[in-house]
């Protein structure tokens, strides 16, 4: 069995990243676009928006969770929102999903944030599986909404 390695992705990871960003994309029911997934990424990137992290298994991207920089007013601290974290299905129950949340929370301590937030599917059992066994905790005292502009 290969080790998956996890790494921070730079610039250069765009085209390794641009097809899993989609196929995570078709996860959540929206149709391929590579290129605009690749774009949307160059973007991140360009503009310094998001921190992303790439997991490889024997030389190929498997994986990726993006960061988005935020603050929390109340705590007057940065924050980040782990917003994006996908592993290829056939490359799945080998850890790699468990790496990328501890590179997300290792960058978080690292960057002097004081908590990372996330939020996923209620359906979504087997990640909150893995969310919660990693230490997450889900929340207890807020409601989130929407407001689709």
């Amino acid at each position: 069995m290969n080790a998956v390695f996890v790494r921070q992705a730079v610039l250069a990871d765009i085209d390794a990243l641009a097809p899993i960003f989609d196929s995570y994309r078709q996860f959540y029911g929206r149709p391929t676009d590579l290129n605009a997934a690749r774009e949307f990424l160059l973007t991140r990137f360009t503009n310094t928006e998001s921190v992303l992290f790439i997991a490889y298994e024997a030389g190929a991207a498997i994986g990726f969770a993006q960061l988005y920089p935020s603050f929390s007013s109340v705590s007057l601290a940065r924050i980040y929102i782990l917003n994006d974290i996908f592993v290829r299905q056939q490359s799945r129950r080998k850890g790699a999903a468990n790496i990328l949340l501890k590179a997300a929370v290792d960058y978080g301590k690292a960057s002097g944030a004081v908590r990372l937030t996330l939020s996923t599917a209620i359906t979504n059992e087997s990640a909150q599986a893995l969310y919660e066994t990693a230490g997450w905790k889900r929340d207890q005292k807020f409601f989130v909404y929407h407001y689709n502009v």
